[in-house]
């Protein structure tokens, strides 16, 4: 019965999903610098923040914080400052020791805590997922829809999120791809800091429609 409903919130998904963003980059970042397992510890990271904004969106806090300027303001400051943290740590980067795979600055091995909570935080605090899941939810997803159903899609969404950026991290943790950025040393690190720096400006200036 809510089949069509279904394909047509799968089929903007995917849209958003494959679409580069912080999600992307930081994936990429924890993958290549830390190894697939990292990688893949970030990816479920971000499929788990995916219910954060399900969460909100079927409560109808996602209506009010799009509402509000204030909290708006407030949530995309803190998504911008997170990426600016992590982006300027990336920039510091030093020169790894010859033949180290190794391409963070730190080198230090990377904890799934660490690495879960990296993409979880990455994922939640985003101000443009927050906008994505408030329109999703109130102009694709019949009002009518049940709250179980809504659920369901809610479910659905952060699997296949997290199951994209697995395959992401699976493709950049391959040795073969990671020595080739290893090649490029610490200036990968700062090159992927630039880039979430970037991205923490585009946040920064994130209006309401």
């Amino acid at each position: 019965m809510y089949w069509a409903e279904f394909l047509t919130v799968a089929l903007i998904h995917l849209l958003a999903v494959a679409s580069p963003g912080p999600d992307f980059a930081i994936v990429v970042r924890e993958s290549v610098a830390h190894g697939r397992r990292a990688g893949t510890w970030t990816a479920l990271g971000v499929g788990t923040g995916i219910f954060v904004h399900v969460a909100y969106s079927l409560l109808g806090i996602g209506l009010i914080v799009s509402q509000s300027i204030v909290l708006f303001n407030a949530l995309k400051w803190l998504a911008a400052a997170y990426l600016f943290y992590i982006g300027i740590k990336a920039l510091r980067a030093k020169p790894a020791a010859p033949g180290s795979l190794e391409v963070v600055g730190d080198g230090a091995e990377r904890s799934p805590r660490g690495a879960f909570m990296t993409g979880f935080v990455t994922n939640g605090l985003n101000p443009k997922a927050t906008l994505f899941f408030l329109s999703l939810f109130t102009v694709v997803i019949n009002p009518h829809t049940p709250l179980a159903v809504q659920a369901g899609y809610g479910v659905y969404l952060a699997f296949a999120t997290a199951l994209w950026f697995c395959l992401v991290a699976l493709l950049f943790s391959q040795l073969r791809v990671r020595a080739g950025f290893a090649r490029m040393g610490h200036w990968f690190d700062r090159a992927m800091g630039a880039v979430l720096v970037a991205l923490g400006i585009k946040i920064a200036f994130t209006e309401m429609h």
